[in-house]
């Protein structure tokens, strides 16, 4: 038996079938959290999950997984490039790039130290930044807000994506679960 096998298995030991959920509802939860903030990788913490089951009580077929595993890993690098993305779409320049991947971090940053209630910093930040950095670019203020609604756009398209994304997990989660009662 692998060190992985032993590992899960001492999970399933002290937590139990029913504690084994319960932790696995927790990652999901957690993984819609991380779906509208970028500190956190939502739907790859959301699959956590599903291994978790797979690994100890019950298995899901080789598709499922593969299929989930793909689909969570996608988005969660696209995520990233979604907003320079919407900037450059938009008619952005290299400063609303900049800005707008600025204004993301420092969203992010804010949101995370302020224990979450700064959220609508996380939404402002990247369309404040590509906003900002094509001003400072001396570009004109339609330009400006055209790159920062591309900027926007673009987060607001990901935070979507793995919204439906962690979703799916739940779903697979689920019936994993309750199917074989």
């Amino acid at each position: 038996m692998s060190t992985f096998s032993l590992i899960m298995q001492e999970i399933l030991n002290h937590s139990g079938e029913y504690g084994l959920y319960f932790i696995g509802i927790l990652f999901i939860g957690v993984g819609y959290i991380g779906s509208v903030m970028p500190s956190l990788p939502g739907p790859p913490i959301a699959l956590i999950a599903i291994y978790l089951v797979h690994f100890t009580v019950n298995p899901f077929s080789t598709i499922v997984l593969f299929t989930l595993t793909i689909l969570a890993l996608s988005l969660a690098v696209l995520d990233y490039f979604l907003p320079v993305l919407g900037t450059k779409k938009f008619g952005g320049s290299k400063s609303g790039i900049r800005g707008s991947t600025i204004g993301l971090i420092l969203g992010a940053i804010l949101t995370f130290m302020t224990s979450g209630f700064g959220i609508i910093l996380l939404l402002i930040g990247p369309f404040a930044g590509a906003y900002l950095g094509e001003k400072y670019a001396g570009n004109s203020h339609k330009m400006a807000l055209n790159s920062a609604a591309g900027s926007f756009l673009g987060f607001l398209l990901g935070a979507f994506g793995k919204i439906v994304i962690v979703t799916i997990i739940l779903i697979a989660y689920l019936y994993n679960i309750f199917a074989p009662l």
